[in-house]
């Protein structure tokens, strides 16, 4: 084997993919940094919180299509609860409700939400992009493409803060969907980060792996592209 193709090792793999995150998550994206600034008006912020729900509300959807192609029963006992913390497990839980009731504490109408008719059409291009790259591609690599939750708890974080410092006009029970994702989020990377590990054993899975990755990354970029030109 080519020295220069040799697997790198495991902390090294790590380092890139933690890397990729850093480099290209949507946490640069003006659009998010005018967010956090309180720079939005209170149309720009509805207008971001309707289209992001078409993303959240396809979640549990990429994830029954990876839980699919996992082979084993503990795999699956896994990944289903990723499926559970969105949809819940009765009426009225899990974190699509979660984010109706942000929704709703930003004075938008609960079935506007739900009806979708008001969706982008490159947020659609874009979460329909990342819900078939899940359904086609690889496990390591539809798993792989989760890892932006590695740095989800800290964008949260940044999120309440802002929330709560320059919007006061959405009732604070709208920010329990960014609350439960600080802990969920870090659960979450470190369980599928094992299991990226453990899968990419050759450099061509390793390269695999973070090209994975940054497709998801551009998704969430791309999503907001759309959003903040409305």
């Amino acid at each position: 084997m080519d020295p220069d193709l040799s697997p790198w090792t495991a902390a090294g793999f790590e380092e890139r993919l933690r890397d990729v995150v850093l480099r290209r998550y949507h946490h640069r994206h003006p659009f998010n940094l005018r967010m956090h600034e309180g720079a939005l008006t209170p149309e720009e912020l509805q207008r971001w919180i309707l289209n992001r729900f078409h993303y959240q509300r396809h979640i549990p959807i990429k994830d029954a299509l990876i839980l699919a192609k996992l082979e084993t029963s503990e795999l699956r006992r896994m990944w289903i609860h990723r499926i559970h913390d969105h949809d819940g497990t009765a009426p009225g839980e899990g974190g699509i409700e979660r984010w109706l009731r942000l929704g709703e504490a930003a004075g938008l109408d609960r079935d506007r939400l739900l009806s979708g008719e008001d969706v982008l059409p490159g947020v659609r291009l874009a979460v329909d992009g990342y819900v078939n790259f899940c359904r086609l591609r690889s496990p390591l690599e539809a798993v792989a493409s989760s890892l932006t939750e590695l740095f989800a708890p800290d964008l949260m974080r940044v999120r309440i803060e802002a929330f709560e410092r320059h919007y006061p006009w959405v009732d604070a029970d709208g920010l329990r969907y960014f609350r439960g994702r600080i802990t969920q989020g870090r659960n979450d990377s470190q369980e599928a980060i094992g299991l990226v590990r453990d899968w990419a054993r050759g450099r061509a899975d390793q390269e695999r792996a973070l090209a994975a990755l940054a497709f998801k990354c551009d998704v969430l970029w791309s999503l907001l592209d759309a959003v903040e030109r409305g």
